[in-house]
């Protein structure tokens, strides 16, 4: 396995992790930009895990030798290793993950893309959306919420962490 991706998405864990701890620092402040602060690192989580996952397609893709700086996503991927006749059992358990409408790893990925589009209708929270997706878009303006989102981004960040540690044991293995 490299050592770039592998610290790159070391790094992006622990940087999840700072930014979720001063998420709950924020949301226990008291001062006038304390929602400004609640905001700013609730997306500031979500960009973090979504780079670490992005890096760790990277670990995987480098595994089987494909050219990461081509690399869009886990379906890039999987259609790179299908070119070469290749199986990846990683792949698969995250091919899984993200085409689950109730899996954390889709609603993590949903949560994120939600950053980049503005919204100021507030829409009815289903099975398949979270709590943490709604709120990025701008509709919690009395942030009450707050509390679930962090938990919710606690489960998130633990599932990803324990996925990358098991899927890299597997890969250790061949």
């Amino acid at each position: 396995m490299s050592s770039v991706y592998l610290a790159r998405t070391n790094q992006k864990l622990s940087f999840s992790r700072i930014h979720l701890d001063q998420l709950k620092l924020a949301q226990q402040d008291t001062s006038w930009n304390k929602h400004a602060l609640i905001e700013s690192f609730n997306e500031s989580v979500l960009f973090h895990m979504a780079s670490a996952y992005d890096a760790f397609l990277r670990e995987i893709a480098e595994r089987y030798n494909v050219d990461t700086e081509q690399l869009e996503g886990y379906r890039s991927l999987a259609a790179e290793l299908e070119t070469t006749g290749v199986e990846s059992p990683e792949l698969k358990e995250l091919s899984v993950l993200e085409n689950d409408d109730c899996s954390w790893l889709h609603k993590l990925m949903a949560a994120y893309e939600a950053c980049w589009h503005g919204s100021d209708k507030q829409a009815a929270v289903t099975e398949t959306s979270s709590v943490s997706e709604i709120h990025v878009v701008q509709v919690n303006p009395d942030h009450a919420e707050d509390a679930e989102i962090i938990a919710e981004y606690e489960v998130w960040f633990g599932s990803l962490s324990e996925l990358v540690n098991r899927l890299r044991e597997g890969m250790q293995e061949w």
